[in-house]
């Protein structure tokens, strides 16, 4: 018991873990409002404004971390220290596209909650949405890149990690429009159970 507090602590006094507890909340009242759905809406509905406050509290704490990210691509550089040349330009990439989701993520936040005028709110949410994809998916591509260059060391560490980033990049289509893909064909509660699962696979 002491030992499993310990690490709940940890992950509170650090920025990524009270991210990632932050989302598992998110996601798992997300999910209990999409499996109350029919039978207890008054529930569902109660469950679905507790996941919208945490997400945008969670918002709220990511207007702070356009600097950490700009700060760290500086650092990483060209990925000099990275094992391979592929492996370093993937770097570069993702650290490309989010310094250009953060901010992009900021000011939808303070569109939606009508701190920023942006006029189409739409266009920037689709744009957002692009982004969010693509920095799934060079993270995908960067997992499965050093999944490669490991084979003689895999263990349960990389599997999980390729397990979580592949549910976060189905659960970023899912907030495609609807064409795009999946994007936009999910209920509720298929979304929860997945974003549940991914955070519950990162706690």
């Amino acid at each position: 018991m002491a030992k499993l507090m310990n690490e709940i602590c940890g992950l509170i006094d650090s920025y990524g873990g009270r991210d990632v507890l932050m989302e598992a909340l998110c996601q798992s009242a997300k999910l209990l409002a999409g499996y109350q759905a029919n039978r207890n809406p008054d529930l569902s509905q109660r469950c679905a404004t507790v996941s919208s406050k945490i997400s945008g509290a969670r918002a709220t704490f990511r207007l702070f971390e356009d600097l950490p990210v700009f700060q760290y691509t500086l650092q990483y550089g060209l990925g000099e220290d990275e094992p391979d040349r592929i492996t370093a330009v993937l770097g570069v990439m993702s650290n490309a596209v989010d310094l250009h989701f953060y901010p992009i993520e900021t000011i939808c936040w303070l569109a939606e909650h009508k701190v920023l005028d942006v006029g189409n709110r739409k266009a920037w949410s689709y744009i957002n949405s692009m982004f969010c994809v693509l920095a799934v998916q060079l993270n995908l591509v960067r997992t499965l890149r050093t999944f490669s260059l490991n084979r003689e060391t895999l263990n349960r560490q990389y599997v999980m990690s390729l397990a979580r980033v592949s549910l976060d990049l189905v659960h970023a289509i899912s907030t495609l429009p609807r064409g795009c893909l999946w994007g936009g064909k999910m209920s509720t509660l298929q979304v929860g159970a997945i974003g549940t699962l991914s955070a519950g696979i990162g706690i």
